[in-house]
C-alpha cells in the first residue's frame, strides 16, 4: 500500500469536486437544508388548528368558554358556522376542530346539572385529531375548575363536560391517513428517481448523440421515454393502494375518478420536475442531489409525515408551493372522507397549475435540447 498514491487519488478527487460547482454547492446546501426542515419541523407542537365555535346558547358562560380557546395558542377561531355547516367545513379542509356548545348550557349549569360540550375534530390527520381533542378537553377541564373555583363550588359538582367526537376516521388510526399520503409519495419518488437521470445516463454513455443523427422526432422522443416510467408508477402506486385497503383495511369512502384525477395531475408535475433535474444535471450524481434537495423538503412540508399546523407560522406558506402538499389532500380526502371534486376543487385547480407550468416547461425544455 502506497500512501502516496492514495493522495495523490485523494487530491484527484478533491480537483474533480473542485470542477463540478454545483454537485460542490449542493454538498454544503443540503445539510443546512436538512438542520433547518428538522430543527423548525419535527420539534414543532401541533399549534393553530383551524377551529370554528359553534354557539347555540348565547349566553355569558359560551362567550367566556370560546374566549377560553381564542386565548390559547393552540386553536386559531376563524368560523361561527351553523351546525349543519360543519361536514363540509372539514370536508374542504376549512377547519380542523370545531366546539359546540348546545342551547341551555348556562341554564343547566346554573341548575347544578352537567352541561356536555361537543368538541368535534377531523380524523382524516389522525395526530391532529388526536392533539386537538386533548388540548380541547384540557381547555374545557380548566374552565370547569376556574367557574367553579370562583364560584365557590365543591370540584365535585357537576359542571362543563367534553363530549369528542371524531369525523371520518373515528378510531384515529395512523395507518389510514399514512396510506392515501404513501400512494402520491411513492408515485413522486418512483417517477424522480427515473427521470431524473434519463437525459444526463445517456449524455454521460454518449448515446444521445447518436439519437440526434436518427429520423426520430423530438416529440416520438418524448413519447417514448416518458411512457414507460409512467405505466411503471401506475402499477406500483395500484399495487400500494390494494395493499393498503385489503391488507391494512384503509377505508376507501370515495370516487375513483377523484383519485385517478388527482393521481393523474400529479403524475404529470412529477415527470416534469424528473425531466427538469435531468436536463439541468451533467453527471448521475448532480441528479441524485438535486433530487434529494426536492424530495426532503417535500415530505418535511407537505403534511405527509409532520402536521402543517404543527409548523411555525412563517415556514406554513412554503406547503403551498409543494404539489405533494395537494396531491396528499386530495387522495387523503377521497380516502377518508368520501370528497368529491366540489369539496377539493381548490386542490385540484392548484395541483392542475402545478402540472400545467412545470410539465409545461419540461417538454419545452427537453424539446429545445433536442433540436440544438
Amino acid at each position: 500500500m502506497s500512501g502516496h498514491r492514495i493522495r495523490l487519488l485523494m487530491w484527484k478527487e478533491f480537483l474533480q469536486l473542485r470542477r463540478d460547482p454545483l454537485l460542490l454547492r449542493l454538498l454544503f446546501l443540503m445539510p443546512i437544508l436538512q438542520l433547518l426542515l428538522f430543527g423548525y419541523v419535527v420539534a414543532a407542537d401541533v399549534k393553530n388548528l383551524s377551529t370554528a365555535v359553534v354557539d347555540l346558547d348565547r349566553t355569558s358562560t359560551s362567550r367566556a368558554l370560546e374566549a377560553s380557546f381564542g386565548a390559547s395558542d393552540y386553536f386559531v377561531i376563524t368560523q361561527h358556522p351553523g351546525e349543519t355547516d360543519l361536514k363540509h367545513l372539514m370536508d374542504t379542509g376549512a377547519i380542523s376542530i370545531a366546539i359546540v356548545i348546545p342551547e341551555g348550557t348556562q341554564a343547566a349549569l346554573d341548575q347544578g346539572q352537567t352541561a356536555p360540550i361537543g368538541v368535534v375534530v377531523d380524523g382524516s390527520d389522525s395526530q391532529v385529531a388526536s392533539v386537538g381533542s386533548g388540548y380541547a378537553s384540557q381547555i374545557i377541564a380548566r374552565f370547569n375548575a376556574d367557574r367553579m373555583a370562583s364560584q365557590g363550588i365543591s370540584v365535585q359538582a357537576p359542571g362543563v363536560d367534553a363530549r369528542v367526537r371524531v369525523m371520518f376516521n373515528p378510531t384515529l388510526a395512523s395507518v389510514n391517513t399514512m396510506i392515501p399520503g404513501l400512494v402520491a409519495a411513492i408515485v413522486m419518488i418512483s417517477i424522480m428517481a427515473v427521470m431524473g437521470q434519463a437525459v444526463v445516463k445517456e449524455r454521460e454513455r454518449g448515446t444521445l448523440e447518436q439519437m440526434f443523427v436518427t429520423p426520430i422526432k423530438p416529440v416520438e422522443y418524448l413519447i417514448g421515454k416518458v411512457t414507460p416510467y409512467a405505466i411503471a408508477a401506475t402499477v406500483q402506486l395500484l399495487v400500494v393502494a390494494l395493499v393498503g385497503i385489503y391488507w391494512f383495511g384503509v377505508p376507501f369512502a370515495g370516487q375513483l375518478s377523484v383519485v385517478a384525477a388527482g393521481l393523474g395531475l400529479f403524475m404529470l408535475t412529477s415527470i416534469g420536475m424528473g425531466l427538469l433535474i435531468s436536463l439541468v444535471s451533467h453527471t448521475r450524481q448532480q441528479a441524485q442531489q438535486l433530487m434529494m434537495l426536492l424530495l426532503l423538503p417535500s415530505f418535511v412540508l407537505s403534511g405527509f409525515i409532520f402536521p402543517i399546523d404543527s409548523m411555525p407560522a412563517a415556514i406554513q406558506p412554503l406547503s403551498w408551493f409543494i404539489p405533494l402538499t395537494w396531491a396528499i389532500q386530495i387522495l387523503r380526502g377521497a380516502f377518508i372522507k368520501g370528497s368529491g371534486f366540489e369539496a377539493l376543487s381548490t386542490q385540484f385547480w392548484v395541483l392542475g397549475l402545478f402540472a400545467v407550468v412545470i410539465f409545461g416547461a419540461a417538454i419545452a425544455a427537453t424539446r429545445r435540447r433536442l433540436t440544438e
